[in-house]
């Protein structure tokens, strides 16, 4: 399902996009793939442990999840990624798969606290929505890639996007690549998937049978 959905707003975006904000993003993606960057951690390494606050500004620490069983953990860029807002809804219809195999769901973005409330309570979920502002994890986990100025100007001026009202001044335009991941009580990632093309995401059905 959430394949399709995905699918839906790409076809949308590539039919309704002007020639050079095709061009722009095909680049940069394109770009971001033949540089490597931002591949992440893989499977049988071991996953840092951090220290964040959730959408209602509470800590919450991995190295304690994980004494209640496994956690997946999935990077989003932010509430304003059509794609991202996707994915959270579809691992929200799955949440009761998730708590049944005794595993928790955890998301990441770089958005700040408000936002990232603003974040959950669009798409009515109720798992821990954490802010990275510093970008600190999403950096422990590999996972950092900044936009080129092209695409900046693309956002600023064809989609009318200030990343800064999101992230904050610090660097807004350093992202993470979109990624999941599934660790074992150990510390241990068992599932790791990261793809450079923000359009794509694994399916939650497939996250989830790797429990």
């Amino acid at each position: 399902m959430l394949r399709e959905e995905l699918a839906a707003v790409r076809d949308r975006f590539l039919g309704r996009a002007p020639v050079h904000v095709k061009q722009s993003v095909a680049e940069a993606t394109a770009s971001l793939i033949e540089s490597g960057v931002g591949q992440g951690l893989q499977v049988g390494e071991k996953a840092p442990d951090f220290k964040l606050v959730n959408a209602t500004g509470e800590k919450v620490t991995l190295s304690e999840l994980l004494q209640d069983g496994k956690v997946i953990l999935n990077f989003y860029r932010g509430g304003w990624c059509p794609y991202c807002n996707l994915e959270l809804k579809a691992y929200e219809r799955i949440l009761p798969k998730i708590k049944q195999r005794g595993a928790q769901l955890v998301a990441i973005s770089p958005q700040m606290p408000d936002e990232s409330l603003s974040t959950s309570e669009k798409n009515n979920l109720t798992f821990e929505v954490l802010s990275d502002p510093n970008q600190y994890v999403a950096e422990s986990y590999r996972l950092l890639f900044d936009f080129p100025a092209h695409l900046i100007q693309t956002y600023e001026t064809d989609f009318g996007l200030q990343l800064a009202h999101y992230n904050g001044d610090t660097n807004p335009w350093r992202l993470p690549v979109p990624a999941t991941y599934v660790i074992d009580q150990d510390g241990t990632i068992q599932f790791a998937e990261a793809d450079p093309d923000y359009m794509v995401r694994p399916d939650p059905e497939r996250v989830l049978a790797s429990l």
